[in-house]
This record gives structure tokens, C-alpha cells and sequence, in this order.
């Protein structure tokens, strides 16, 4: 059994309360790497396509609040 499987065992085992905790902490780890690509593909370029084509369709006119106010 490699070692994947045995965590897998040992969170098959777990009771409700300790489930819940790792299920949260992995919810955040989770998150954090999440923000932590986010902020280096934000630093390094990538996302620049957005505020460009959202510079191109606020020139248009083509932004609307969101929700759309009535």
C-alpha cells in the first residue's frame, strides 16, 4: 500500500468532527494556493487580457452594473 492509499484509509476511519476539520483545512489550503497562482499569474501578465478587453468594452459602452440595477 503506498502512502496515498494509506491517508486515504486513515480518512475513511476518521469520525465525523475530525473529517469536518480536514475537510476545512483542506477547503483553505485549497484557497490559498488558488490565490497564491492567481497573484503570480497576475505579477507575471497573464490576466492582462481581462483589463484590456474590459477597457475595450467600457469604450463600447458595453458595461452594465451587475446585478443590473431596475
Amino acid at each position: 500500500m503506498d502512502r496515498v492509499e494509506e491517508i486515504e484509509v486513515a480518512i475513511n476511519n476518521l469520525p465525523p468532527e475530525e473529517y469536518r476539520q480536514l475537510s476545512q483545512w483542506f477547503r483553505e489550503l485549497d484557497q490559498r494556493c488558488w490565490d497564491e497562482q492567481l497573484d503570480r499569474d497576475s505579477a507575471a501578465g497573464k490576466l492582462d487580457f481581462l483589463f484590456d478587453e474590459a477597457e475595450s468594452e467600457s469604450a463600447r459602452r458595453l458595461l452594465h452594473d451587475w446585478p443590473t440595477l431596475k
